[in-house]
């Protein structure tokens, strides 16, 4: 499904060991496991045909190396605004890990101890789409789930904290775009695999 106005495909990075484990992976560089190489590479089938004026990146290994092995590393550039949530305290540790620590806690309402509160991803969020929006035709992003959720949510006009009503699975594509004209943004796909 084509729209007549610009889009924004969203690629979450494929599989890593830390994320099959479910251990929050912001700056740790990370590489792919093989499943991801695949799921990587399987991303070409699903954009092929799509042409994009712009290519972006996390410049984390596990998103540059989905971008190259789905086709697009030749024509990528790095932001460093796509970085996932820095998790400060929380690197490399699970969720039920953290909620034996700190009963209650919720990473899009409390943030990460020594990292980024959801205010903080959502100001570089808010940067990419100023950037996208300067765009004149299709943009490619890959980067990881946290930040692409509160990036789709920034561009839906909801608040960062917004993000934790999103789930993205590894190696997923999603699309963001616009319905009647450029002043109504959308999510017009979402978490396909």
């Amino acid at each position: 499904m084509s729209s007549a106005f610009p889009e924004i495909y969203l690629v979450r990075h494929g599989e890593t060991e830390w994320s099959a484990s479910g251990r929050h992976t912001g700056r740790t560089d990370i590489p792919l496991t093989a499943k991801g190489e695949e799921a990587a590479r399987g991303v070409a089938d699903r954009l092929k045909g799509q042409t994009f004026q712009a290519v972006w990146s996390s410049p984390s290994q596990r998103a540059f190396d989905t971008c190259r092995l789905a086709g697009f590393g030749e024509r990528l550039v790095k932001k460093a605004d796509l970085q996932e949530w820095d998790y400060g305290a929380y690197e490399g540790v699970t969720t039920k890990e953290i909620l034996a620590m700190r009963p209650g806690w919720q990473l899009f309402r409390d943030g990460c101890p020594g990292g980024e509160v959801a205010a903080d991803v959502g100001a570089r969020a808010d940067a990419i789409i100023a950037e996208v929006r300067a765009v004149d035709g299709n943009v490619l992003v890959f980067s990881s789930a946290h930040f692409l959720r509160v990036l789709a949510s920034r561009w839906v006009g909801l608040p960062p904290q917004g993000g934790a009503h999103f789930v993205l699975d590894t190696g997923s594509l999603s699309v963001l775009g616009y319905e009647h004209d450029l002043t109504e943004p959308v999510i017009r796909r979402w978490n396909q695999r």
